[in-house]
């Protein structure tokens, strides 16, 4: 497999995983926000990544997740389930599920918390994808895994049998554009934080975007991917400007992505639920702080 042996493209939405009043999973509500993003012009979603809380997740409860995403889907666009774990049985495991549930691949990044070299990183991979003949993309978020793909390291990982494209979410422009220079024949390659360089990211060549925006963002955030792939540069310059601060504000004021991500999805009256824990919901001056920048940002 390689690049050419799927059709992904455009904006996805890097969903959250919406809990309910007792914590459990509450799947209306992540269906109904998997249809809000397709509805506005995404072409995929990835269910139980880093905005998915995945860390927080038993193994039945991320399986689940991609039952619902494949079912609220129904092949109207792409759904990746997030299935990176720190041993090779788990992330199989995981894989498998994620094809048996009817998902079209799997994202998996470098085994986290204890640092890795590059020979252990691509070790991992290998006997992953050994065992597996389902797509495969990779995950680079070393800011979160703490072990990094480097662009060398993905252009070996490209060899591999089942990879088929790349998540970069380093969150360093220049490491962005090395990956994309290096695989970009290789691999299809889907800018993380397209909310800060989405618009040079198309530019430059990428496939797609799967970022956390289209969750309360909408049609914004899937029309920044769409307004610069058709060259309409005035619109999605702005939408970029848009996207940029809010970033900023959702990781300034003491507020973190994902409790801002859920705070503000609440505040525009979408089922989202607290985050789990160690995660804390926003609140007190923060969450004013959050509801107020959104106001002036004409969100909602």
């Amino acid at each position: 497999m390689n690049r050419d042996s799927v059709d992904w493209w455009g904006p996805m939405s890097a969903v959250i995983t919406p809990f309910d009043d007792t914590g459990a999973i509450d799947a209306r509500a992540l269906q109904e926000n998997i249809e809000r993003t397709l509805a506005a012009g995404g072409t995929g979603v990835l269910v139980g990544g880093c905005t998915g809380e995945f860390w927080s997740l038993s193994h039945d409860e991320r399986c689940r997740l991609f039952h619902i995403g494949a079912e609220s889907a129904a092949g109207r666009g792409t759904v990746i389930a997030g299935a990176g774990s720190v041993t090779v049985a788990e992330t199989v495991s995981l894989a498998k599920e994620a094809e048996q549930a009817g998902c079209d691949a799997a994202l998996i990044l470098p085994p986290y918390f204890i640092r890795l070299n590059d020979d252990e990183i691509f070790e991992h991979f290998r006997e992953v994808d050994a065992a597996l003949s389902f797509p495969i993309v990779l995950y680079n978020i070393p800011g979160n895994a703490g072990n990094a793909i480097t662009p060398e390291l993905a252009l070996r990982l490209a060899e591999l049998d089942n990879v088929v494209a790349i998540k970069e979410s380093a969150g360093d422009w220049n490491n962005f554009y090395a990956t994309l220079l290096a695989v970009g024949d290789e691999l299809r390659v889907f800018c993380g934080p397209s909310s800060v360089y989405g618009v040079p990211a198309v530019a430059a060549g990428a496939d797609g975007f799967i970022d956390l925006f289209p969750n309360l963002w909408l049609p914004g955030a899937v029309d920044l991917f769409h307004a610069a792939r058709a060259g309409r540069l005035e619109e999605a310059n702005a939408l970029q400007e848009t996207g940029r601060l809010l970033t900023d504000l959702f990781t300034s004021g003491g507020r973190s992505l994902y409790p801002a991500t859920k705070a503000a999805m609440a505040h525009l009256g979408f089922a989202a639920g607290d985050p789990r824990p160690p995660l804390r919901p926003v609140a007190g001056d923060s969450l004013d702080e959050l509801h107020a920048g959104l106001a002036a940002l004409n969100i909602g």
